[in-house]
């Protein structure tokens, strides 16, 4: 089982190795495996790219994100609701018609409705790299409705062959479970990213408005 200083040494070599954060100033504190990140970076998407790399080391059980966007020039709230929304726009994969759009401060939220689950998640991601942006609040909701070809059996079915199919998803120590719409995620993974991309590919599933992720991080079989 790794200590917390060995933890936090992975995380910091895995922070150097992100270009995009080579002159980011990010603090770490690493207490019982949970990851604290600290600091300040230049945009959002240099918080996010730090986050999502501690999520990736082994060992990690939680990460709680603390770095500050600092924006560098001037951006006024109207100027980014306008390039928000033409960025909506030219994704194909956003109902852009569907999606609401309010800017506070540099604060983006986005609300509406749309299908699937997917079109959730890439309504915010076509956003992340948008200069201006300190953060962005996702209430979108998903009014997807089950098809009656598929039975929850077949969702199911569905969803661990998308499992199987992923090169970061080890399928076999992961249960899927079909309830109504929504899939419920049980079993073991051996890292936080595993965890959020297997929630992430069980709403991809036709019919699924919510996900349940009761996936626990369990890493101590790799050092045994």
């Amino acid at each position: 089982m790794k200590t917390d200083l060995e933890i936090k040494q992975d995380v910091l070599e895995e922070l150097e190795w992100q270009p995009i954060l080579r002159d980011a100033q990010i603090g770490i504190e690493v207490k019982f495996g949970i990851v604290r990140l600290s600091g300040i970076v230049r945009n959002l998407a240099e918080k996010l790219v730090a986050e999502n790399t501690a999520k990736k080391i082994i060992g990690v059980k939680a990460v709680a994100d603390d770095i500050e966007v600092k924006i560098q020039g001037n951006f006024t709230d109207t100027d980014l609701t306008t390039k928000i929304n033409f960025d909506l726009e030219w994704n194909t994969s956003v109902p852009e018609e569907n999606i609401d759009v309010k800017v506070e401060d540099g604060h983006v939220f986005l609300s509406g409705n749309v299908k699937w689950g997917f079109q959730k998640s890439e309504a915010e991601k076509s956003l992340q790299y948008i200069d201006g942006i300190k953060s962005i609040t996702n209430t979108i909701s998903i009014n997807s409705i089950n098809s009656e070809k598929e039975s929850p059996i077949n969702i199911e079915q569905n969803i661990n062959r998308a499992f199987e199919r992923s090169a970061s998803i080890d399928a076999k120590n992961i249960t899927v479970l079909v309830e109504g719409n929504t899939a419920i995620l049980q079993g073991k993974v051996n890292s936080i990213k595993e965890k959020d991309d297997a929630q992430i590919a069980a709403y991809l599933a036709e019919g699924i408005t919510n996900v349940k992720n009761e996936l626990k991080v369990e890493y101590d079989a790799i050092y045994l």
